[in-house]
């Protein structure tokens, strides 16, 4: 058995295994959750704890308390954090959603030996990455870093969130050196003022606003609630919290995406591969009509799915094969074998 098959082979009771097919191999949450192991990181979790009409220990996830305690016992089990809040009413996003980017798009830019049947992934500080929009929770600088040691430059234009991200960042020693906070002053800026004169990223990733405005990301939370409770829902309760900058924004995920890609073009020499996620499938359309139009070399589109949810993950690069070539050899310093899974 693999070593990361190993570290996801856990039991419900009845002694019969439960895994989730659609998140990546590596994640370390294809698997029920064990509240014994959580509540012992972080006991503030146990009295969220209940059992469902399944008969097993759960938490209800249309508490944002009991998923804010959930994430923090989560991160603190799993990924070496000893510190972790948000300001209230900010985003908590799910973990293993994020957890899946980290390792999807640690495949795009890995090499694979068919021969040895391993992943070979470029891991070490001197992988570089830029998270846009990185938020309050600095969710994705954490499992990065943690699952492939990578550091990472996080840029945000809430100046609280930003705060709170470079709060969390000093408050963990494997962060501190590892993970830089900057503040994004200009809101229709994306990648200028980010990227300083001079500095190469390995990757940019991103998780973009989905809705267009504040009106409509309270029907869509309303429309959310109402399909899970199987009954309408009149008021919206933000179970993963959000702020306006990180639930919506003028035209949407579609425009935000589209402008992304736009801005990319004047950094092409400058990151490896770009990536975003794509909630909305409709919108793929647009998203690989703009890549076309910019010229990018080599698109990519990978499927993610959590539970009954789906969205994608789109990358692009620049840079032709033999830049591509010479930049792996002249910029990773260090290569992690991983096992190929199926």
């Amino acid at each position: 058995m693999s070593a990361s098959k190993s570290q996801i082979s856990t039991k419900q009771k009845g002694g019969t295994e439960k895994v989730k097919p659609r998140l990546h191999p590596r994640n370390k949450h294809r698997t029920r959750y064990d509240f014994d192991k959580l509540t012992e990181a972080c006991p503030a979790l146990k009295p969220f704890i209940s059992v469902n009409k399944y008969g097993d220990e759960s938490i209800d996830f249309f508490d944002p308390e009991a998923v804010k305690w959930l994430n923090t016992a989560l991160l603190k089990s799993g990924y070496d954090i000893k510190e972790w809040s948000i300001p209230e009413d900010y985003l908590c996003p799910p973990i293993p959603g994020r957890a899946d980017y980290v390792h999807h798009i640690a495949d795009v830019i890995s090499s694979v030996n068919l021969t040895t049947d391993t992943r070979s992934i470029p891991t070490g500080a001197s992988v570089k990455c830029m998270d846009i929009g990185v938020g309050a929770n600095c969710i994705y600088p954490i499992i990065g870093q943690s699952e492939y040691g990578w550091s990472f430059v996080g840029t945000e234009i809430d100046p609280t969130a930003a705060s709170a991200a470079n709060d969390i960042v000093q408050a963990n020693e494997n962060l501190k050196d590892q993970v830089k906070i900057r503040v994004q002053k200009k809101s229709k800026d994306i990648f200028y003022g980010a990227i300083k004169k001079g500095e190469r990223f390995d990757l940019t990733i991103c998780n973009p606003p989905f809705h267009a405005s504040m009106e409509e990301a309270k029907k869509g939370s309303i429309r959310k609630l109402s399909n899970l409770k199987g009954k309408r829902v009149k008021t919206p309760v933000l179970n993963f919290g959000g702020q306006t900058t990180e639930l919506w924004t003028e035209g949407g995920e579609e425009r935000f995406i589209r402008d992304m890609i736009i801005q990319s073009k004047q950094f092409a020499e400058s990151v490896y591969c770009f990536s975003t996620l794509v909630s909305k499938k409709s919108h793929l359309k647009s998203v690989f009509a703009s890549l076309k139009k910019i010229r990018a070399v080599k698109v990519k589109t990978i499927p993610m799915g959590q539970g009954n949810k789906s969205s994608r993950l789109v990358t692009w690069t620049f840079l032709t094969k033999k830049q591509q070539e010479l930049w792996r050899s002249t910029h990773w310093k260090e290569m992690r074998e991983f096992p190929l899974e199926d």
